[in-house]
């Protein structure tokens, strides 16, 4: 049902259900973590009405869980980008998790999602910082991932004369891939949603 990514580093679509309405992802080293996105998968959509609340706790192995709201997520709005590095430990309010544990490592993070209906996700407020311009944080994820498969596949470019045949290898032109992302960077700035058509 959802998809959470971990600072372009790892996705992760499997998500504990600790409740018939709530979900918990680990983050591992989530010292080295700046932003998390969260997405639904298109699998399943939310019932009418409902949508998901996106919690955050740090690791807390003496005083139990602490979970601060980072935001939320709906059939309309499916992902969103949330900044967890200056959140700090300690600091939450109320949290539909209660006095539930999830099962919880001492080096691991924890990012919750909690069905909830519409009305009651509107009049929440995020913890202070957690949340990020979505089109800007898209453009500019969306920008960082194109220069990381271009550089990518550039540091694989290798002249013809340098080619060793293997018929059981296909390669791509570095020309087509560079025009791929010259498009793909055009069509970005022109409309960041084309990608949705």
């Amino acid at each position: 049902m959802f998809g959470c990514l971990v600072a372009g580093r790892l996705v992760q679509t499997d998500a504990q259900q600790v409740a018939i309405d709530k979900f918990v992802f680990n983050l591992p080293d989530y010292e080295k973590v700046n932003h998390v996105v969260v997405f639904m998968l298109g699998s399943v959509p939310f019932p009418a009405g409902m949508g998901g609340a996106v919690y955050f706790s740090f690791p807390d192995p003496v005083g139990g869980q602490v979970w601060q709201l980072l935001g939320f997520i709906t059939n309309d709005k499916p992902s969103a980008i949330f900044k967890i590095s200056k959140l700090k430990p300690g600091e939450g309010g109320e949290h539909p998790f209660g006095m539930m544990t999830a099962p919880q490592l001492a080096s691991v993070a924890q990012v919750g999602v909690s069905i909830e209906p519409l009305e009651q996700l509107v009049q929440q407020t995020p913890v202070s910082g957690a949340t990020v311009c979505a089109v800007d944080s898209f453009m500019q994820f969306t920008q960082k991932m194109l220069d990381s498969l271009y550089n990518f596949s550039s540091s694989f470019a290798v002249s013809q004369s340098q080619m060793t045949p293997n018929p059981s290898e296909m390669f791509i032109p570095a020309s087509s891939i560079l025009k791929w992302y010259e498009n793909f960077q055009r069509r970005m700035a022109q409309n960041p949603h084309f990608w949705k058509t």
